[in-house]
């Protein structure tokens, strides 16, 4: 058995005290990080005034930065825009768990992984219940496909910045934005064909539990519509928009500008001004807006002449049994409230479709779906007896909007390509700009941020730090290179891969990361290789932990929604996982060569 030293017992000791307490579970893992960092902290291995150096870390902030930007995009209406033409595809549960896993694995490799998983699992699981199928080879083969994703940049996942600021401290260079891509690309798609071909059938079909958006998700509002000059409608009829239109919308009724009441003339040409009825879902308003640049013709309760700001949500709500809305109409309601509340659709069951919404007179059971800031919209229910449902993030017939998202994320993952700007400036600096430019509300420039990440990253490099000075990380690395003798480089190079995934499967990425890295330094500085392939090595398995629920957030996040028992992930996550190896390996050694 190798000699400890004191201190090198201290570190290895925290981290296996840490590691149990990863994979119990009963702390989570931010916590688990912050006690590991105050051991080493009190024993002297950290000293006290670099404790918290690790939240000052380049990769801590982009991190952030990634983070908040992905919200922007969300919050742009781009990724609702992209769902809706996946859902159109086909109609073959194959076709649609290829769609969107193959949609989740692109759109990991330009923001969070977890991020867009989030955006797209409402479209799975709707996709799911309209196959008639359980949810789970739809949801497991999308969290896997978010995995592979993230290989491809550099701000696709956590592992990947951090390997870049290891790097860069080891060799005074870090790893460019597309770096990555060789090995990753490679991997991602080795990995999403097996998933797509034959991959998803080994997942267990399990039913899942309905979200709490699932329960009450409304797919026959009344919604009117007001037509703009230079909409797409002017001058076609209501049957010509209907039958070209890609939204699932039903046309009711046309309000002709100065006409008394309105007409369900499906021959009448739309003309600027007028007032279009359609039923439709939420989602479908904001896409059949967006497509044909429509506005909406919202009902105001309280004053209009504030402007209406950019920090605005959609909220779902129903009229309680008691309420004191009961048998009045919205333009009642208006009368006699100082906030400002617009009202965009009304799913009144039984009620004549032929009424103006703010003459329908609301019944107990009925929903509203109101825009206006959240404060506000809290502000209004109680008065008006109405209970919540659900808040959306959906952004109404704003096309500017994506456009905008699109021009600020594209020039920085530009300026990062072209090295013009350090990834850890530009990302901060396009997360601001979006702010600035009404993309990202105040209220969730930090509710974007997951913190438990930030601060298990900024606990851990301290501690991975620890490891390295007290010469642990050197002593893993010599016990490895005991080892040469007996294999080659490679064979080394494979057993540090796996070793990674495996704990990758155990505790978060990004601590398999912090805490592989300065093993994988010492030990290619032992050989006499390059560290690059062993630093990729690190990357690939870190960010790969297929086996299990609780290696990676987006695995975490599909498990209850689509019904996966902890033993489920190994089906699917043990032959990709060696599909990864097998790719990994050889594409490593070709692109940074030994």
């Amino acid at each position: 058995m190798i000699p400890l030293s004191t201190e090198q017992a201290i570190v290895f000791g925290t981290l296996l005290f840490a590691l149990v307490l990863f994979i119990h579970g009963g702390l989570r893992y931010d916590i688990v990080s912050l006690l590991a960092l105050f051991i080493v902290t009190v024993t002297g291995l950290v000293p006290w005034d670099q404790a918290f150096i690790g939240f000052a870390n380049p990769a801590v902030v982009t991190v952030a930065a990634v983070l908040v930007i992905s919200q922007g995009l969300s919050n742009a209406g781009l990724i609702d825009a992209i769902a809706r033409v996946v859902e159109r595809v086909s109609d073959r549960p194959s076709v649609h768990i290829a769609s969107t896993t193959a949609l989740v694995t692109a759109l990991s490799a330009l923001m969070n992984n977890v991020g867009a998983l989030a955006l797209l699992m409402p479209v799975s699981r709707r996709m799911a219940r309209a196959d008639g199928n359980a949810p789970a080879p739809y949801l497991l083969s999308l969290a896997f496909g978010s995995l592979l994703g993230g290989l491809i940049t550099m701000i696709g996942t956590p592992p990947n910045l951090i390997i870049a600021m290891y790097r860069a401290e080891a060799i005074g260079a870090t790893f460019t934005m597309f770096d990555f891509t060789p090995v990753g690309l490679g991997v991602a798609l080795a990995g999403l064909v097996f998933i797509l071909v034959a991959g998803w059938r080994l997942v267990p079909s399990r039913r899942g539990k309905a979200s709490r958006k699932d329960l009450f998700r409304v797919t026959d509002y009344l919604a009117e519509v007001l037509i703009p000059q230079g909409s797409r409608v002017v001058g076609r009829t209501l049957q010509e928009v209907t039958e070209m239109s890609d939204v699932d919308v039903n046309l009711v009724w046309i309000l002709q500008e100065g006409a008394q009441s309105p007409i369900s003339d499906r021959r009448a040409v739309l003309q600027p001004g007028d007032l279009l009825a359609v039923r439709t879902s939420a989602v479908d308003l904001g896409l059949f807006l967006a497509e044909w640049g429509l506005d909406t013709g919202a009902e105001s309760i309280g004053p209009t002449d504030q402007p209406i700001g950019r920090e605005l949500v959609l909220m779902e709500a129903t009229v309680q049994r008691g309420s004191p809305s009961i048998g009045k109409t919205f333009r009642e309601i208006a009368a006699g409230s100082e906030s400002e509340v617009h009202l965009i659709a009304v799913a009144a069951e039984g009620r004549a479709s032929a009424e103006r919404l703010k003459e329908i007179p609301l019944q107990a059971g009925d929903i509203l779906l109101m825009r206006g800031t959240s404060s506000v919209l809290h502000e209004v229910l109680n008065p008006l007896g109405l209970l919540p449902l659900a808040e959306r993030g959906l952004k109404i017939g704003e096309p500017r909007r994506i456009a905008l998202a699109i021009g600020t994320f594209g020039s920085a993952i530009l300026l990062a390509a072209l090295s013009i700007i350090p990834v850890q400036v530009i990302f901060p600096m396009a997360a601001v700009a979006m702010v600035l430019m009404k993309l990202i509300p105040l209220r969730e420039i930090y509710t974007s941020i997951d913190w438990p990440i930030i601060v298990l990253l900024g606990a851990l490099i301290p501690v991975g730090h620890a490891l390295e000075t007290t010469g642990g990380a050197q002593l893993i690395a010599n016990s490895l290179l005991g080892l040469e003798g007996y294999l080659p480089v490679t064979a080394i190079l494979v057993l540090l891969l796996v070793a990674t995934m495996l704990l990758s499967n155990v505790i978060n990425n990004a601590a398999t990361a912090v805490l592989m890295a300065p093993i994988a330094l010492s030990l290619a500085g032992g050989i006499g290789v390059s560290a690059d392939s062993f630093l990729m090595a690190i990357a690939v398995g870190a960010s790969t932990p297929f086996l299990t629920p609780i290696g990676h957030q987006s695995n975490a996040m599909v498990m209850e929604p689509a019904g996966l028992r902890f033993g489920d992930y190994w089906r699917l996550g043990l032959p990709l996982s060696l599909i990864v190896i097998a790719v990994a390996i050889p594409l490593i050694l070709i692109v940074w060569p030994l």
